[in-house]
């Protein structure tokens, strides 16, 4: 089943955007092409079983199911050792990418308290980084489940190196951006 997003994407914006950007072939268009989601667990050192609820919970938000990250080397001062699942990851892709960006844009975004739209800097080659200080904002969350609240950086690739390819790209999304300053 298609997503709402991807059906607008394919029907509307790829050629709103192929106009704007006056752009020669439809391969050139940016396109979004996944959207990884991180969360770390810095608990998971001295208790194992935080990294197999977050991995349930990010499982229930995302819809799909996701890995745990492993350290890549000890640090003593953290205690932390080599091969130690250390976070949570999940790589969307496809129809399962479309729908989580709808719920991000439509329901998680204005549910965050205080929320004045989120800065539109993009890292330089085309993607875009977002971190969320409060996981509760997800519907799938269980308040009573979770021990406590977590933050997560959600990472959105886009086919372009274009920074500005991509905010517009974003923005025909109805991705909430604050107002630049001039």
């Amino acid at each position: 089943m298609k997503s709402r997003l991807e059906e607008l994407y394919k029907t509307k914006i790829r050629s709103e955007l192929k106009d704007e950007l006056k752009l020669k072939n439809m391969m050139e268009v940016p396109a979004i092409s996944k959207i990884v989601i991180n969360v770390g667990v810095k608990e998971a050192v001295s208790d194992s079983k935080a990294v197999a609820l977050v991995k349930e919970i990010v499982d229930q938000v995302t819809g799909q199911s996701s890995t745990k990250t492993l350290a890549r080397k000890s640090i003593a001062t953290f205690k932390l050792r080599q091969g130690v699942a250390i976070g949570v990851m999940v790589t969307l892709r496809r129809t399962q990418m479309y729908h989580f960006l709808d719920k991000l844009i439509n329901i998680v975004l204005p549910a965050v308290r205080d929320f004045q739209g989120v800065k539109p800097t993009f890292d330089g080659n085309g993607n875009y980084n977002l971190g969320l200080k409060d996981w509760m904002v997800f519907p799938e969350v269980d308040f009573d489940k979770t021990d406590k609240s977590r933050g997560m950086n959600i990472t959105i690739q886009t086919t372009t190196s274009n920074d500005e390819h991509a905010r517009l790209l974003l923005k025909k999304f109805n991705m909430p951006f604050q107002a630049q300053k001039r």
